[in-house]
């Protein structure tokens, strides 16, 4: 099949994917913002007067999402806080606080200290992915180094009863990267929101409360 036949072929299914078109009567920025509505309402993730980091937040849609569920009264502000990584720019979200840069850097880490104010997260959310190149070894590397940064920095970061949300794949390595959830928090499980296509392995995990060392 040819690539433009290719194209074609997923141009159409986009186009006529209804959650594209929810998202767009809606006012998402992408459909991605169900994922996380079905997880969130599933396992009540967002509330009001949280403190929540999504990295590789851009185009926004995740941002979008949270800060709906943390509006106040009509007319402005949030009961809470969200920040946003990722070094894309994004279109900015109302009272979303967007950092661009690589949270592997420190100075990038360093902006997000300032803007937490020493405070602890309650929910850290990665819908990052890396580019993948088709070679499942590489590819399985490369989704695991990410998820390790996302592991890393929510250890470092969250209240002992917060939550982490991370994109997965399911295929060679997962398995390795469910253990490491097991081992870092108590509760963990896996989902796979309608909003995800079919043909897609991609899968969330979920880890809730962390394990505490010793």
């Amino acid at each position: 099949m040819s690539k433009n036949k290719v194209n074609k072929n997923w141009l159409h299914g986009h186009i006529n994917d209804p959650y594209v078109k929810l998202a767009q009567k809606e006012g998402f920025r992408a459909r991605a913002a169900f994922k996380l509505q079905e997880i969130d309402e599933e396992e009540k993730l967002i509330r009001p007067g949280q403190v929540i980091v999504d990295l590789g937040c851009t185009p926004g849609s995740w941002a979008q999402y949270a800060r709906r569920k943390l509006a106040g009264k009509e007319g402005g502000g949030i009961h809470g806080t969200i920040i946003g990584l990722d070094m894309l720019p994004m279109e900015p979200v109302a009272d979303v606080h967007f950092i661009l840069g690589d949270f592997r850097e420190q100075s990038v880490l360093d902006e997000l200290e300032v803007a937490v104010g020493g405070r602890k997260l309650d929910l850290v959310l990665s819908d990052m992915a890396p580019n993948l190149t088709g070679i499942g070894a590489t590819d399985a590397a490369r989704v695991e180094d990410i998820i390790d940064l996302a592991l890393d920095f929510a250890c470092a970061h969250l209240k002992p009863s917060g939550c982490l949300l991370v994109k997965c794949f399911n295929g060679s390595g997962y398995s390795q990267i469910v253990e490491k959830f097991r081992q870092t928090f108590k509760t963990v499980s896996s989902k796979k929101p309608k909003a995800s296509r079919d043909k897609s392995s991609e899968i969330f995990l979920l880890g809730r409360g962390l394990r505490m060392p010793g």
